[in-house]
């Protein structure tokens, strides 16, 4: 049997073509890994979000931390109160961008680099993402998977599903998750009954609900409800159907 030995030249091809098959396959998985989940998503409610798990694992395993998403409200029994103060407050837009407002982004960008303060611009969509599919924060990675995670949803769920997936999911205070759990812990009421100013006041801290209040409310958290109340009356929600 004699053997032929490559050229440097067909050694070099031989590489390439192995190189682009372990890319070709590593590519396949990670469209597996992600977009079959989004699918899945689109009809099935998550029962649980790495963001649950996270916390459980910082509060030493508490039995108070839940693990599992419970009491989920379609969105059409979602009081639309809450449904109008959460747009006003995190995403008045929502209904009308494809998962990013660019402009909210570069405003944004030019605040964080003129001045000491930090603000973010993310959208319903991009919370969203982040808390089915991801963990908090603020590394170029997450960023990153989070990006690609908000065009999926944006183009395989429906602005409603969206909506409806991020009320449930949300943390909403300490071991405090979805709108359901929120409307009871705070206000011992189902959410389809929730009136405009107690819808505001679970807007109103929405943007760090694990520190700010609504029982004893900071005067900023005060400040931001009365906003929120008073901009509600001015934000058009369409048809959920």
């Amino acid at each position: 049997m004699s053997f032929v030995k490559k050229t440097p030249k067909a050694q070099r091809k031989t590489i390439r073509v192995r190189l682009g098959k372990i890319l070709f396959d590593v590519c396949l998985a990670f469209l597996a890994l992600t977009v079959v989940p989004v699918l899945i998503y689109a009809v099935t409610n998550p029962s649980t979000t790495p963001l649950l798990w996270i916390r459980w694992a910082e509060n030493d395993k508490s039995d108070r931390y839940t693990r599992v998403i419970k009491n989920w409200v379609p969105v059409e029994r979602i009081s639309p109160h809450l449904i109008k103060a959460v747009i006003t407050a995190e995403d008045q837009k929502f209904f009308q961008h494809n998962g990013f407002d660019w402009q909210a982004i570069e405003s944004a960008i030019k605040v964080n680099l003129t001045s000491k303060r930090t603000i973010g611009a993310s959208t319903i969509s991009m919370q969203t993402s982040r808390n089915v599919f991801l963990w908090q924060g603020r590394n170029f990675l997450r960023k990153g998977l989070e990006s690609y995670f908000t065009v999926l949803i944006e183009n395989l769920w429906s602005k409603k599903r969206i909506l409806e997936v991020y009320l449930n999911v949300i943390e909403w205070g300490k071991g405090v998750y979805g709108c359901e759990a929120a409307s009871r812990y705070y206000f011992n009421r189902s959410v389809t009954t929730l009136s405009p100013v107690e819808a505001a006041w679970l807007a109103a801290i929405l943007p760090s609900p694990r520190r700010w209040s609504i029982r004893r409310p900071q005067n900023h958290v005060v400040n931001r409800h009365a906003r929120i109340l008073n901009s509600m009356t001015h934000v058009r929600i369409p048809r959920l159907s």
